[in-house]
């Protein structure tokens, strides 16, 4: 879709991360147009409905994967700082 293909354009300001302009900027230079034009594709092509098709089950399986990631990563920073707090009442 092009910009002369649009009728009414509405300004819209929003807030994204250093690494999703930089992604934005090449996308756009390799697709050879602009990062507007390539934000407006990816909203064209957004479909809510396939959010529905990974299914719960998935999104349960993921979360389940990233909080068992976080209490490993808890636990070993917690056997760090102990081992740190006995080396400091140790002197």
């Amino acid at each position: 879709m092009q910009i002369s293909q649009h009728k009414s354009l509405i300004r819209k300001q929003f807030l994204v991360s250093e690494n999703n302009v930089l992604k934005l900027e090449k996308i756009a230079r390799s697709s050879g147009t602009s990062a507007t034009e390539i934000v407006r594709r990816a909203i064209d092509a957004f479909d809510p409905e396939s959010l529905h098709s990974q299914g719960e089950s998935d999104l349960i399986d993921l979360v389940s994967i990233r909080l068992q990631e976080a209490i490993a990563d808890t636990r070993a920073t917690r056997k760090k700082l102990d081992k740190s707090l006995k080396k400091l009442g140790a002197r």
